[in-house]
């Protein structure tokens, strides 16, 4: 039988994990689209799946056919989509491999091209600040091209996250435009965490202590910074082996 109303009990439900209070309550979200839902199947994190199609019923999986105003109502892009699946939030697993730390980043379309960048050049983990922008937002996955499904991340208090860095003896690099060292002149291994700072404020002084290095990316004196999710994705390509791919 097909949903129509968008008064319907599960349509309000779908539609509370557009909030992040409700995210985080349920810990579930939304995702749209046939690719986002093929890159969640394959990790068995879809919980109900809704379309205005059949097709896209899966054996095992409650199915709800609904119509285009619902999925409307419940898209945030502007072409609107066929199918949306609610998803349970990827379990937070320890930290290993190459990490990238983000101090306070505050805009989703960053979050999500730096997760793109961190998949593309073998990062393994990112941490969040507390105040980093939901992992979960509609506009960072949507921007993370369904790359946000092949990382492991860890959200939490950052004085802790360094501590344990220190313990798995990582060497820990910071920003810092003005006193950093030329990214060129850095030596990554398989242990070492970046720390890409806030966008507008870059990196917090009070971390500095944690960092064996502070580097720079050298730019022409005609552009005064870079976005941080560039920012990120040349640091990135440099901690790679060029060997990796």
């Amino acid at each position: 039988m097909k949903i129509e109303s968008l008064n319907n009990s599960n349509v309000k439900r779908w539609k509370n994990l557009l909030e992040k209070k409700y995210r985080e309550q349920e810990g579930l979200f939304l995702i749209e689209g046939d690719h986002l839902l093929k890159e969640a199947l394959n990790l068995g994190l879809v919980k109900e799946i809704m379309a205005n199609e059949e097709d896209f019923e899966v054996p095992g999986i409650p199915f709800y056919l609904v119509s285009d105003a619902i999925l409307k109502k419940l898209s945030n892009q502007v072409s609107g989509t066929k199918v949306m699946a609610v998803v349970r939030k990827m379990e937070e697993k320890e930290i290993r491999g190459k990490v990238c730390v983000l101090d306070n980043i505050q805009d989703p379309g960053n979050l999500g091209a730096i997760i793109r960048s961190a998949v593309a050049f073998g990062i393994d983990t990112i941490v969040m600040s507390k105040d980093t922008v939901d992992l979960y937002n509609d506009k960072v996955i949507r921007a993370s091209e369904g790359m946000i499904f092949h990382l492991n991340y860890y959200r939490g208090d950052l004085d802790e996250a360094f501590l344990k860095l220190k313990e798995m003896e990582y060497k820990i690099y910071g920003t810092n435009v003005k006193r950093g060292v030329n990214l060129k002149e850095i030596k990554f291994d398989c242990k070492s965490a970046i720390i890409i700072g806030n966008e507008g404020k870059g990196m917090r002084e009070e971390y500095q202590k944690y960092c064996d290095s502070l580097i720079n990316i050298l730019i022409s004196d005609k552009c005064e910074s870079l976005n941080a999710s560039v920012a990120a994705s040349i640091i990135f390509y440099e901690m790679s082996d060029n060997n990796e791919f």
